[in-house]
């Protein structure tokens, strides 16, 4: 994907040219996939969620042919990811609510990796605690979603976010010890 073509995508976008949606869709879908196809691999056997469904639903969150005018293309794949975020966690209370509930199960935060494997429970309390976070720290909030709901490698979370690597990672690492703790403290 070449970010200086997304980039010139965005703006025709933004100047309401109509056929740059799809466009953008074409540019972006085989990273979306990707992203979407990592997450769904640690889900559960048997899941009706594929990652083709998760990146459709969530283009269609983000506007689909009617695409807002994104900033950048971080702002964009910020969106997406958190897109998916929510049809994940969405998803996992419905399942929940279907289940009539569950106990609280201890999470060790080093699970928290790329696209690691989550159950119901545990995703709605990574959400819960994440969305404490982002009260705190927004930038460092973003940089966790990118990670862990959209599964984006530390370097690809930078330069979506347009940070420097070094500064992602000692976001990362802030953002793990914060997390850690509030889960400790809420289990």
């Amino acid at each position: 994907m070449d970010p200086g073509e997304i980039t010139l995508v965005l703006r025709r976008i933004e100047r309401g040219e109509e056929p740059a949606a799809d466009q953008l869709l074409t540019l972006v879908y085989r990273d979306l996939r990707r992203l979407a196809a990592a997450r769904m691999a640690n889900e559960p056997p048997g899941q009706t969620l594929q990652p083709t469904a998760l990146v459709h639903e969530a283009w269609l969150r983000l506007g689909a042919d009617q695409q807002p005018a994104w900033q950048s293309r971080a702002q964009f794949f910020a969106a997406a990811a958190e897109a998916m975020r929510r049809i994940l966690i969405d998803r996992a209370r419905r399942r929940g609510a279907q289940r009539h509930g569950g106990g609280h199960e201890h999470i060790n935060i080093d699970d928290i990796e790329v696209a690691a494997s989550s159950d119901d429970a545990r995703l709605l309390r990574v959400n819960d605690a994440l969305e404490k976070f982002g009260l705190e720290e927004p930038e460092k909030a973003e940089l966790v979603k990118l990670r862990y709901f959209a599964g984006l490698t530390l370097d690809e979370a930078a330069q979506a976010l347009d940070i420097a690597e070094p500064t992602a990672r000692r976001w990362w690492t802030y953002a793990r010890a914060w997390l850690t703790k509030e889960l400790r403290a809420s289990g």
